[in-house]
């Protein structure tokens, strides 16, 4: 049995609070689909260490959402993330883009 779609309103609102309460900066660099649209976070880790890509996927053993590294484990430069990017956003004009700027690596969605 799958676990039932959040709206992406609704998870990056709850990721920014959950930055926010521990200092770290969270920005929405683009807005989309308040009920559809994919999310994909952009975790900053610095220009001189680089920037990891998280997208949502479904875990079809547990039916979970898990968050996936499309572009590997290794924090890259921030031109290969965003070519990749608005590669999906030509695929998905509603994805929305969610930064998160820490330094090491925390994001909202490690934890469950």
């Amino acid at each position: 049995m799958t676990e039932p779609r959040l709206k992406a309103g609704i998870i990056v609102q709850a990721a920014i609070r959950q930055a926010g309460a521990r200092g770290i900066p969270a920005t929405v660099v683009r807005h989309g689909d308040d009920d559809a649209g994919q999310v994909f976070v952009v975790v900053n880790r610095g220009r001189d260490i680089g920037f990891v890509l998280l997208a949502p996927t479904r875990d079809y053993d547990s039916g979970k959402m898990v968050w996936r590294r499309p572009l590997g484990e290794h924090p890259l430069p921030e031109y290969e993330v965003d070519a990749h990017i608005e590669k999906e956003r030509r695929i998905d004009p509603d994805l929305w883009v969610l930064e998160i700027e820490s330094r090491d690596g925390w994001h909202p969605f490690d934890e469950a």
